[in-house]
């Protein structure tokens, strides 16, 4: 994404997930950040990669806000280990990247966000997060309902939740 952008590959249930770090300015000269956001691409069987556009736009837009950014490729794609499991292990391999954004920075605040496929990765994450772990954000853009089971979210975080959907998107209907 940038010049400072680390690339780098952690532990995921099914092998390596590869990653990439993008740190504000504030963190690069030693100063807290406001959190982590981690971020997940489109679907990996139809070209979604942690480089896509949309995902790139969802990092800078974070990383201009002050949060240290961790974008990553699910499963069979990139440098990740493993093949597509329509979403069950993408979602803990998703946790994983969490876990390590989290001990790696020391943050305490978290957020998530997702493109398609990835925004409804990310719903199944925020279920499975949200009974004992806050979510201080959460961004879901072109989310795929249609086409699969997303995660109801909660009533108390209707507020911290974005929802992005364009009204003539050709792929997936409003």
């Amino acid at each position: 994404m940038n010049v400072t952008t680390q690339n780098s590959l952690i532990s995921g249930l099914a092998g390596a997930v590869e990653i990439a770090i993008d740190q504000p300015d504030a963190a690069v000269t030693g100063k807290s950040t406001r959190g982590v956001a981690v971020i997940a691409h489109p679907h990996p069987l139809f070209g979604g990669t942690m480089d896509n556009k949309v995902v790139q736009t969802l990092a800078r837009a974070f990383v201009a806000s002050g949060w240290t950014t961790l974008r990553f490729n699910f499963r069979g794609v990139g440098a990740s280990a493993g093949t597509h499991d329509e979403g069950r292990g993408e979602t803990d391999d998703y946790l994983a990247v969490v876990a390590h954004g989290l001990a790696l920075s020391g943050a305490s605040a978290l957020a998530l966000a997702g493109f398609s496929f990835g925004a409804f990765v990310t719903s199944q994450v925020f279920s499975r997060l949200q009974p004992t772990r806050p979510v201080a954000k959460l961004v879901l853009v072109g989310t795929a309902a249609s086409r699969f089971a997303v995660a109801p979210i909660t009533e108390s975080a209707h507020e911290q939740t974005l929802v992005v959907h364009g009204e003539l998107d050709d792929t997936v209907p409003l």
